[in-house]
Order: C-alpha cells, then structure tokens, then sequence
C-alpha cells in the first residue's frame, strides 16, 4: 500500500465489476476511461492480467475485472 506524507492512502477507491455470477466482457475499442483517466482498469486478457492503457496499446479486450482510483 502507499501512503502520502499526511499519510492518507494512495488508493481511494475501488470496485469490482465481473463476478461469478455476471462477466463483462469489452473489446479494445470499448475499454472504460476511469475517472477521466485518473484511475485503472484491470482487465484478464489473452495474454494476461493487465491495466486499460496496456490493453489499449496491445489492442486487445478481455473481462473487466475491476476499477481503481
């Protein structure tokens, strides 16, 4: 975990999106942008777990598994 100097947390928030009982699904071109781009997506794609921008890059989709901000 990561902490500031006033030692608040790094991370503000976070939310799961798949669940075992409901997978989303997104292709490349329709990846969230969280919170205007402050935040992560986490994404399980073909070729591993890895973040939007990384996916965007890579061009692939995957399922959403969460955000973080």
């Amino acid at each position: 975990m990561r902490y500031d100097r006033a030692r608040s947390s790094a991370i503000d928030g976070v939310r799961r999106i798949s669940r075992p009982g409901r997978r989303v699904y997104v292709r490349h071109d329709q990846i969230p942008r969280v919170r205007n781009g402050y935040g992560i997506a986490l994404l399980s794609t073909s070729s591993g777990v890895m973040t939007d921008r990384m996916a965007r890059k890579a061009s692939v989709g995957g399922e959403l598994l969460a955000e973080v901000w």
